[in-house]
């Protein structure tokens, strides 16, 4: 083979390749959820390919992706009150690359992670420093209002700023804040404090419930004695009524007193080791005694050692149960 031949093969194998490779540059796939720049010999172009396939495209363009799906930027900085004192807030920002204002971050800025850095950083550091300037205290940071203030704020302030420049706010975050160490210590024993006097308080409360209880058992204990009384009271006029009507009964009939006399003796004589005794016995009243099972002292009245004077002045004489029954008839 002649050197002719062999030059022919190698432009032939040369001019292949270049075809072969022209046509691999021909086509350009983008990543889902990304966005495709294409310059060419250092010139932005201004259509942005979106995610999938995408022929014919120039062979000679030189490819940049941008990561168009939401991101999360988190950003610590210290922030001072109008009392002078710093606190430190933590942030997130959630965010993305708008895809039709690729082009233009590429041609302005560079990389997606550039815009973030020369952009959105900075802003959301200058934002935060001028809301917090509102704010007159440090702990006020922790009040709900002053949280949700200041997150609207932010999010206001950068989709107005980054929106033209190809960043889109989706939201921002407050994740922690956190006080100068003297300010929580002091809101730690302010908290102690507090929990304290709850519980004095609650103390205070069962002391009061117990003497009001002690109060009532008192005051029902006080109507329950002055029922008593009155009942007392009531007893004691009803047996005084009672005895009064008996004095009137005596008063009114002889016979009363004689009536209740034969009573008794009809009571004492169904017992049959009773004995009655008499003093009297002549008398139309004559007034019993009973011993029972005293022996002695019957035989002392029926001997006459026990004999009493009565208004008729005779001697005390002894009648059996039978006696008495045929006396009383």
């Amino acid at each position: 083979m002649d050197t002719r031949q062999k030059i022919i093969r190698l432009l032939a194998a040369v001019a292949i390749a270049w075809v072969g490779l022209t046509l691999y540059n021909s086509f350009k796939s983008v990543p889902a959820g990304h966005v495709g720049v294409s310059t060419l010999f250092g010139r932005v172009n201004p259509q942005a390919y979106g995610e999938g396939l995408h022929f014919p495209v120039n062979p000679f363009y030189r490819w940049h992706e941008f990561d168009a799906r939401q991101k999360t930027h988190k950003e610590t900085a210290a922030v001072p009150s109008q009392d002078q004192l710093t606190t430190d807030i933590d942030v997130s920002i959630q965010y993305r690359i708008m895809a039709s204002k690729a082009a233009q971050i590429l041609s302005d800025t560079g990389r997606a992670e550039d815009a973030v850095q020369v952009h959105l950083v900075p802003k959301l550091r200058s934002v935060l420093r001028e809301q917090a300037k509102g704010i007159k205290r440090a702990e006020d940071f922790f009040l709900e209002t002053t949280q949700v203030t200041i997150q609207d704020s932010l999010k206001t302030e950068l989709q107005q700023y980054l929106a033209p420049k190809g960043i889109e706010i989706q939201d921002v975050l407050i994740r922690d804040i956190r006080l100068p160490n003297f300010i929580v210590h002091a809101i730690q024993e302010k908290k102690t404090r507090e929990q304290e006097a709850l519980k004095q308080l609650a103390e205070l409360e069962r002391f009061k419930t117990e003497q009001q209880q002690k109060i009532a058992q008192a005051e029902a204990e006080k109507l329950a004695a002055a029922a008593e009384a009155e009942k007392t009271r009531l007893l004691a006029d009803a047996k005084a009524y009672e005895i009064e009507k008996i004095n009137q009964a005596i008063a009114g009939s002889a016979g009363y007193i004689q009536l209740q006399a034969l009573q008794t003796l009809a009571s004492i004589s169904k017992d049959p080791a009773s004995k009655v005794y008499f003093l009297n016995g002549s008398s139309p009243t004559p007034l019993p005694l009973m011993h029972m099972g005293d022996v002695e002292g019957a035989a002392k009245l029926s001997t006459g050692t026990g004999s009493t004077s009565g208004s008729g002045g005779g001697a005390v004489k002894s009648s059996t149960p039978d006696k008495l029954a045929g006396r009383t008839k």
